[in-house]
């Protein structure tokens, strides 16, 4: 894995952490989530470049279904033809069972 920092326009993103002390391998999964779900075509190279398809492709198999917005996992998912996943263990949407007034 390359030693480098997320690129600044991701940063807006992480605004519960400072994304200046983020580490690329402790902090995996919640860059691989908002770099899938907010970044440029710039940013999801280097998302690619500095952890490559086989560890992007298991977040999705893994964490996806979960961590991302439905439509966001369903794109990533065909794209990176995951067939199969871990199941969300919570299968109805909170706004279905707490409907907005």
């Amino acid at each position: 894995m390359k030693s480098t920092r997320i690129p600044e326009g991701l940063w807006p993103y992480f605004q519960e952490h400072d994304p200046q002390k983020l580490e690329l391998q402790r902090d995996a999964n919640l860059i691989i989530q908002r770099t899938l779900e907010y970044g440029t075509w710039d940013e999801i190279r280097w998302l690619f470049r500095v952890y490559g398809g086989d560890r992007i492709r298991t977040f999705v198999s893994e964490y996806g279904e979960r961590m991302l917005s439905r439509v966001t996992f369903n794109y990533w998912r065909k794209l990176m033809g995951v067939h199969q996943w871990r199941h969300s263990p919570f299968p109805t949407a909170a706004e279905e069972v707490w409907p907005h007034p």
